[in-house]
């Protein structure tokens, strides 16, 4: 069997397991939200765009073709490698620890798509927000797209499969300690493999702490991609802006 949950997102992210999962994601949807975010930003012409844990691009691409000057910048090397393809003069992608500053000023600082809380170290969670307001010019904006853990605790599926290319995903999803986690377990070409997603379980009050110690301002706080207002128990996302 191979397993590995030491700094899971690490390892689980540089497989092609975890995008053959997660595949389907709707990239109309995403697409739509970054028009909304952009023009609810009011960005200028040209801006420069950071997307912290950019993945294998998707957001980037979609965001350079609007005109915008955007680095991604990921932990996963693999990820990186393969987003390097679609670099362009307003196009770059960088191997980098979201942990720590960038070295750059930004118009906007996008983290996307639940991409933080991962962290074993607690402290990384206020490093990570330090780092993005230090990536910030004058006049910039950070944006944290986390899930609404009060809509997913409250909708929780423990358990289910999910097949795709062939591979039976089993999913085992549960509470502890404080994070979610998804513990994800199949078999492929004759070999059995066992993964284990782990995300802080921040609430919106949770993360208006960290903004405090990190001397940021909340300035919005948004519930779906569409920027719907947000509810504690219906809305899907918590879409935070700051400064």
């Amino acid at each position: 069997m191979t397993k590995n949950t030491t700094q899971w997102y690490a390892s689980w992210f540089d497989t092609p397991y975890y995008h053959i999962l997660y595949k389907d994601r709707d990239h109309e949807e995403a697409q739509m939200f970054m028009d909304n975010l952009t023009n609810y930003l009011n960005l200028p012409e040209h801006g420069k765009i950071l997307d912290l844990a950019c993945g294998k691009g998707r957001h980037s691409l979609y965001l350079s073709s609007l005109g915008y000057d955007v680095t991604g910048v990921d932990l996963s090397e693999n990820s990186i490698a393969y987003a390097k393809q679609f670099e362009k003069d307003n196009l770059h992608f960088e191997v980098h620890d979201m942990c720590k500053p960038y070295d750059k000023k930004f118009d906007a600082v996008f983290n996307l798509f639940t991409s933080f809380g991962y962290f074993e170290e607690e402290i990384d969670n206020l490093r990570t927000i330090e780092a993005i307001h230090a990536d910030l010019n004058e006049y910039g904006f950070g944006v944290i797209d986390f899930m609404n853990i009060d809509f997913v605790l409250n909708n929780l599926v423990t358990e289910d499969i999910k097949t795709v290319e062939s591979i039976d995903f089993h999913q085992k999803r549960y509470v502890k300690d404080g994070y979610l986690y998804k513990d994800i377990s199949f078999k492929d070409k004759g070999k059995t493999f066992s993964f284990q997603e782990r995300v802080k379980a921040f609430t919106l009050n949770d993360f208006e702490q960290l903004f405090e110690q990190a001397g940021v301002y909340l300035l919005d706080i948004f519930g779906d991609y569409k920027l719907n207002k947000f509810h504690k128990n219906t809305s899907e996302r918590l879409i935070m802006v700051f400064k």
